[in-house]
């Protein structure tokens, strides 16, 4: 009996260690948030001269909402809305045929193919950005949301592919075959059989595909200057001047996290399933 009392207490001490373990990996990860929380509800008076103790205010996000500043962050705001959006409404115009027929058509040369397509997205943003510059100078795309949502490719198209392509490849062929039996064509066989059964893991990478392109950083600096210019860089501009005004630049990026967030939560359903759609197959 003492022998299983102690085995007992062993195992609630170590439930009780790995509980603490958690906590504390969980207040260290949601510290920085919290403290951009802190920063963004401190009056400028404020700012450095306490760190917990102090009068909270909206304040900043009034003036950044408001453009009192002179930087007219909605704008940027809005910018980040018509791009990322047009660059995952138009990556899944060309990316969902393309990783249809990846999955379903085989070639010699077909997956050197897409690695090469994959290339895309993992080379390094700077080793295009300068020829880039030059050519969206001469065409007129410069500080455009047709060149921002047109250079987004880069980022967003090479993303849904090869998930999608994932995805196509889990759907037995049989269900298409007996559609194309009933006298489906192929383009119908790909709307109204293929296409329903993979919603779920459309869900899920438009939504990782809408983050990167909301987060991507490098294109919007050096391809716009105003008129596209995105939240970003645009928060960017609350550092500038004599005194970096950290409260109004923690108050901007919390503003610009609410969209993917919404995003997220509107879709939890279909982004649940699909990623884990085809993770066990019998």
């Amino acid at each position: 009996m003492t022998g299983m009392t102690g085995l007992t207490v062993r195992k609630r001490l170590l439930g009780w260690l790995a509980d603490l373990a958690l906590i504390l990996y969980f207040v260290f990860a949601l510290f920085p948030i919290a403290w951009m929380v802190i920063l963004s509800l401190k009056p400028a008076n404020q700012l450095f001269s306490t760190y917990f103790s102090f009068t909270p205010t909206l304040g900043s996000y009034r003036t950044v909402l408001g453009d009192s500043e002179g930087i007219p962050f909605v704008r940027f705001f809005v910018n980040s809305l018509v791009v990322s959006v047009g660059a995952v409404v138009l990556s899944l115009v060309v990316g969902l045929p393309a990783a249809y027929a990846s999955a379903r058509w085989r070639f010699k040369g077909s997956e050197n193919l897409m690695f090469t397509l994959l290339s895309f997205r993992f080379a390094p943003e700077l080793t295009v950005i300068i020829p880039l510059f030059v050519l969206y100078q001469k065409l007129g795309l410069f500080d455009t949301y047709v060149g921002m949502i047109w250079v987004l490719q880069l980022v967003t198209l090479p993303l849904i592919v090869w998930i999608m392509r994932s995805y196509f490849a889990d759907l037995t062929p049989e269900l298409e075959q007996a559609a194309l039996l009933d006298g489906y064509t192929r383009k119908q066989a790909f709307f109204k059989v293929a296409l329903p059964l993979v919603k779920p893991g459309i869900a899920a990478v438009s939504l990782l595909a809408f983050i990167f392109a909301w987060n991507n950083f490098v294109f919007p600096l050096i391809l716009t200057s105003n008129e596209a210019q995105t939240v970003t860089v645009g928060a960017l501009s609350f550092l500038g001047g004599d005194r970096p005004k950290y409260n109004l630049t923690a108050a901007a990026a919390l503003v610009s996290v609410v969209p993917p967030l919404l995003l997220a939560l509107t879709i939890q359903r279909y982004l649940v399933r699909g990623l884990s759609f085809g993770a066990v197959k019998s």
